[in-house]
């Protein structure tokens, strides 16, 4: 079968595609022929050599795709061959086949696309945990999403509306502020605007932000909660790790999310951090979560943005758009 396999890491173009054997169903796994591949800032992180999650390398890369089930492994009983399924794993999707644990797949949903199936997972899961099972946000609460265009923070505007919050949502483009407007949330230009200024003069501190920057974005985040305010840590992209350049390490440490307890305690403020992958080891959480999540989002009719889709043969071209930071939404491979 045709896969991307990571063998070094580098620029986009170190992902060549090639031939490899179709893997085999083990036990509790299904067989699914992949139509989509949902694209992650994470595997950009993993092609670079800076994302402590990937397995070793070579590897099939790709966290998350959309397809049918075309095989069952021993003691396999939640699907049948034919469902159309979404899968959300470590590694594995950058191919035309892939095999699941089973309590890692989950039944597609009908009204949406293939390609919207695809972008759903990764980021609306996160961005659920992030915001309802650490945070435990409320109607009427007052929430900032830093970069809001993208994956994640197209699925936090949106969970946020939907649970009744005041939603702000950072950018630097004006079809990225538009998408966040269009989505309900209050857009920020934080290239033009100081974001903390803004909010403060809008109606004062905020109960809960969703971060995933890092560096001076953090700190003033956290001078941005009010009593009893919430910051939960997603992401880190400020990072410019070099392994060959000792004075990135430096820096990186620096800009690394860091708190200061006895501070927080003065405030009365709480910081989380939050990486779904380690959750999906426990298969009860993680089916809990599931149903918690399809439920409110079919309630509520919320759909992932897909900002852009490439064919297979052009997806080290994703990879490059996403590093560009001119993407919105989820990018999407078809097969």
């Amino acid at each position: 079968m045709k896969a991307y396999q990571l063998r070094k890491t580098g620029k986009p173009q170190v992902l060549k595609m090639g031939n490899i054997p179709e893997p085999s169903p083990g036990s509790n796994q299904i067989k699914i022929k992949v139509s989509t591949i949902g694209i992650n800032y994470a595997e950009i992180l993993s092609r670079k050599g800076q994302y402590s999650w990937a397995p070793k390398k070579p590897y099939v890369m790709g966290m998350e795709c959309c397809g049918e089930v075309v095989a069952l492994g021993q003691d396999s009983s939640k699907f049948k061959v034919g469902d159309k399924v979404i899968v959300g794993q470590q590694y594995g999707s950058y191919a035309e086949y892939v095999c699941a644990p089973e309590h890692l797949c989950f039944p597609a949903f009908e009204n949406y696309t293939e390609e919207e199936n695809a972008a759903f997972l990764v980021n609306f899961m996160t961005a659920w945990v992030a915001l309802k099972k650490l945070c435990r946000v409320e109607s009427g609460e007052r929430i900032l999403i830093q970069a809001a265009a993208g994956g994640v923070g197209t699925a936090a505007v949106q969970i946020g509306k939907a649970l009744g919050c005041k939603v702000y949502g950072t950018a630097s483009r004006g079809y990225k502020l538009d998408l966040i407007k269009e989505l309900g949330g209050t857009p920020i230009n934080y290239r033009e605007k100081d974001f903390y200024q803004e909010i403060i003069n809008d109606g004062g501190k905020v109960n809960c932000v969703l971060e995933t920057v890092g560096g001076d974005v953090f700190k003033k985040s956290m001078r941005l909660l009010d009593s009893f305010g919430r910051l939960v840590v997603i992401g880190f992209a400020s990072m410019n790790l070099k392994i060959w350049n000792p004075f990135s390490w430096v820096k990186t440490h620096l800009d690394a999310p860091k708190v200061n307890m006895m501070k927080m305690a003065m405030e009365s403020k709480g910081v989380y951090a939050s990486h779904i992958g380690y959750l999906t080891e426990n298969e009860k959480l993680t089916a809990d979560i599931w149903d918690e999540l399809y439920d409110f989002v079919n309630k509520h009719n919320l759909k992932p943005v897909v900002g852009k889709t490439f064919q297979f043969e052009n997806l080290p071209e994703a990879h490059a758009f996403m590093e560009s930071r001119e993407s919105v939404g989820k990018l999407v491979v078809k097969l």
